[in-house]
C-alpha cells in the first residue's frame, strides 16, 4: 500500500472523530463545565482555606486559580482520553470498529489515527477553556500559549493510550462507566493537579510516593511548567515512557494472535 492510502485512512478516522465531537455539542459543554466548576467554585473555597500555593515553575507565591489551572487542563484531557476510548468500545458493538480493524491496513496505525484524533479534540478543549480562565484574569505569558501545545499533545497521547489500553480489555459499553470511574479519580485525586507534591509530602508518606510516580502527574507537571516558558525535562521523560508502555500495550491487547480480542472472541 501506498503512502496515499495511509494519508487518506488517517484523514478519514481523524475527521470523522472530529465530526463526531462537533456534532455533540453536548459532550464539548460537559467536559468544560468540569474543569470551570472547580476553577471558579471550589478554587475560590480552597483559596480562603490554604492561601496562595507555590508554582513549581517560578517558585514564588501565587494565588490558587493559577497553580490548578495546569491540573484542569490535565483534567480535560484525562476525561477526553477515556471518553474516546468509550466510543472505540461503542464502535465495537456497532460493528463499525469491525469493520475498520479488518482493512488491509495495520491495526497499529488504525490505532494510532484514532490516538491522534482524541487528542486533537482534547487539545481543542484545553484552548478553549485556557481561552475562558483568560477572562476570569488567569492568564498566563503570551508565549506559554505556543510552548504548551508539545506538552498537550505528549500529554493527550499519553492519557489516550491508556484510554486505548482499557477498552481491549472491556467488551461491553454498559461495564465502561465503572472502569471509567476506577482509573480516573485514583490519577487525579492522587496526583498534583490540586495541591504542590511538597503538600502532599506533609500530609501523607504514601500519597507522596503514590503522586510523584503517577503518570497523570507527571504530565500535568510538564502542561504546568510549559505553560510559563520552561522545560520539565524528569515529567517529559516520564511521560513520554508511559505513553510508548501504553500504546505498546494497547497494540498487543488489539492483536488478535496474542491480546484480549482472543480471549473475549476477537472482532
Amino acid at each position: 500500500m501506498s503512502l496515499l492510502h495511509f494519508l487518506r485512512a488517517m484523514w478519514g478516522i481523524v475527521g470523522r472523530e472530529l465530526w463526531r465531537f462537533i456534532q455533540q455539542k453536548e459532550r464539548f459543554i460537559s467536559a468544560l463545565v468540569r474543569p470551570l466548576i472547580w476553577l471558579f467554585v471550589f478554587a475560590a473555597g480552597f483559596r480562603n482555606t490554604l492561601g496562595m500555593a507555590i508554582a513549581p515553575p517560578y517558585e514564588t507565591y501565587i494565588l490558587y486559580e493559577v497553580y490548578i489551572t495546569p491540573g484542569l487542563i490535565g483534567m480535560i484531557q484525562l476525561f477526553n482520553g477515556m471518553q474516546s476510548s468509550l466510543t472505540m468500545v461503542y464502535d465495537r458493538e456497532m460493528g463499525s470498529m469491525r469493520i475498520l480493524l479488518v482493512s488491509p491496513l495495520p491495526r497499529w496505525f488504525l490505532l494510532i489515527c484514532k490516538l491522534i484524533a482524541g487528542t486533537a479534540v482534547s487539545i481543542l478543549q484545553a484552548y478553549v477553556f485556557l481561552g475562558i480562565a483568560w477572562f476570569y484574569e488567569i492568564q498566563a505569558p503570551i508565549q506559554g500559549y505556543f510552548w504548551i501545545l508539545p506538552a498537550l499533545i505528549l500529554d493527550g497521547l499519553m492519557l489516550g493510550a491508556l484510554g486505548l489500553l482499557l477498552s481491549s480489555f472491556i467488551r461491553q459499553l454498559e461495564n465502561f462507566a465503572g472502569v471509567m470511574n476506577f482509573v480516573i479519580f485514583p490519577l487525579f485525586f492522587m496526583s498534583t493537579a490540586l495541591y504542590p507534591l511538597w503538600k502532599i509530602q506533609e500530609s501523607s508518606a504514601l500519597l507522596y510516593k503514590l503522586a510523584m510516580y503517577n503518570p497523570f502527574s507527571q504530565g500535568v507537571e510538564l502542561i504546568r511548567f510549559a505553560l510559563y516558558g520552561q522545560f520539565n525535562q524528569d515529567a517529559f521523560i516520564y511521560t513520554l515512557a508511559a505513553f510508548i508502555t501504553f500504546i505498546i500495550a494497547a497494540i498487543i491487547g488489539y492483536t488478535p494472535s496474542k491480546g484480549m480480542m482472543t480471549r473475549k472472541g476477537g472482532e
